[in-house]
């Protein structure tokens, strides 16, 4: 939910607001629809996971400029007072219609669509592709991140370096809704409900000067949550120090839950490390791993053969560091009853408001996607698109993110492998219906 104290009107590109001014100078009032979706695919990646949409309905239902933006527009000497007196009273009263978050979606299919009158649903636009952006990327990473683990649990460590705290916020957020289990960041817990989980840093173990005194002291502070960090000085002495400390636990009624590793040559020193706690009766007491992992380096660990439980994964998820952005549009398709379509090179977009339709075999997995107008229907598919906002009103409640969450769960295990893999993934089929291609022939003569 936005913070009514916080008001996003003005977090928009300067354009936006000239554009709007000269609509209004030249008497367009029409409607208008605008389509949000993905030209390409960035390197490595053959499927989208929608996030995001929350945010951006919180601020289209509650759109309204304050008297300091207002001021602000004022002092610039861009616009008109009759502009002027025109925003104070303007408010979203059209319509959008979307794909839950949690939908696995593919390039060129619309995630949204905004019919409302031109200057309103123009205004948005800004706001909506930063969010959107930003969120069904990070989405996109994490699932990548959950499906290398091949079950194993992952725990988003990325705040400290994410890209300031919004996307500290929407990063556990969305990594969540990709399956990650916990964050390591608090106030995401407290606003998401998402689980928390941390250790230790290494700083905690050289304050104390013996690590063995440092283990033994966490222990005593959290009993039912102790998670040893053993590689500040030697990974295996640090290792057998942990044994010793989870069997003196044992005799006071507790469990070590886990060790963590940071550093090093992860496959080999996890393998060590579960036979140093196996050998000392401590077969269920967790590796736990961090330090730059990302998919692709969760996919070696394991292929090497690494003894592995759970992972932290960081900075390169919360920046989504080989993808760190999409090439995401936000394109007028129809001004009253003209479908429009760009023609520019290497940018043409789908032209009429949109449908897509997703048909799924009998045993629940995913054919083939059909990109239709929004008045077909389409034999044997279902659409995904659904409206969320009609007469700039929300139609429903938020769902629960763990409602979302289970959402993506099945559609991801509804998604063939081949278009999952990490390396070389075919691309899911999406064609256009016969009735879409006569609106684009006609648009583009």
């Amino acid at each position: 939910m936005i913070n009514p104290d916080e008001k996003f009107e003005l977090l928009t590109d300067l354009y936006e607001l000239t554009m709007t001014a000269s609509y209004f100078e030249n008497g367009m009032a029409e409607t208008a629809t605008f389509s949000l979706f993905i030209r390409k695919y960035p390197s490595g990646r053959a499927y989208f996971v929608a996030a995001g949409l929350e945010q951006f309905l919180d601020y289209a239902a509650n759109f309204q400029f304050s008297e300091s933006d207002l001021t602000f527009l004022d002092r610039t000497s861009l616009f008109s007072d009759d502009f002027l007196d025109y925003l104070k009273t303007m408010r979203f009263t059209g319509s959008v219609d979307a794909l839950a978050e949690g939908e696995i979606f593919f390039r060129d299919e619309p995630i949204l669509e905004v019919t409302a009158p031109i200057i309103e649903a123009q205004i948005l636009e800004t706001f909506v592709i930063n969010t959107i952006n930003l969120q069904s990327m990070i989405a996109t990473k994490a699932a990548r991140c959950v499906h290398a683990a091949a079950g194993r649990r992952l725990v988003d460590f990325s705040l400290r370096r994410a890209h300031g705290t919004d996307a500290g916020l929407k990063v556990a957020r969305s990594s969540y809704i990709a399956g990650f289990v916990a964050t390591s960041n608090v106030l995401a817990g407290k606003v998401y409900g998402i689980p928390i989980s941390g250790t230790m840093a290494h700083s905690y173990i050289s304050s104390f000067g013996d690590e063995l005194e440092a283990f033994r002291a966490f222990a005593r502070s959290f009993p039912k949550k102790t998670i040893l960090l053993i590689d500040t000085y030697d990974t295996i002495a640090g290792a057998r120090k942990a044994a010793k400390v989870a069997q003196e636990m044992a005799k006071e009624g507790h469990k070590l839950l886990g060790v963590r590793l940071d550093s090093g040559d992860m496959t080999d020193l996890s393998r060590q490390v579960r036979n140093i706690l196996d050998e000392a009766g401590l077969k269920d007491v967790e590796i736990f791993a961090s330090s730059t992992f990302d998919e692709y380096k969760i996919d070696r660990a394991i292929k090497e053969g690494a003894s592995i439980d759970a992972f932290g994964v960081g900075t390169k998820m919360g920046v989504s560091a080989d993808a760190p952005y999409f090439d995401i549009v936000y394109k007028l398709v129809q001004y009253g009853e003209r479908p429009i379509m760009k023609l520019s090179t290497g940018k043409v977009n789908l032209a009429g408001k949109k449908q897509v339709f997703r048909k799924i075999d009998r045993n629940g997995r995913f054919t083939e996607d059909v990109i239709g107008t929004r008045d077909e229907t389409i034999e044997s598919a279902s659409p995904l698109l659904e409206p969320v906002i009609q007469g700039g009103k929300l139609l429903r409640g938020h769902p629960p993110l763990k409602e979302i969450r289970e959402r993506f769960r099945k559609n991801f295990a509804a998604l063939d492998e081949k278009y999952k893999a990490l390396h070389d993934a075919q691309f899911y089929p999406v064609k256009l219906s016969a009735h879409l291609k006569e609106v684009q022939e006609a648009s583009s003569g």
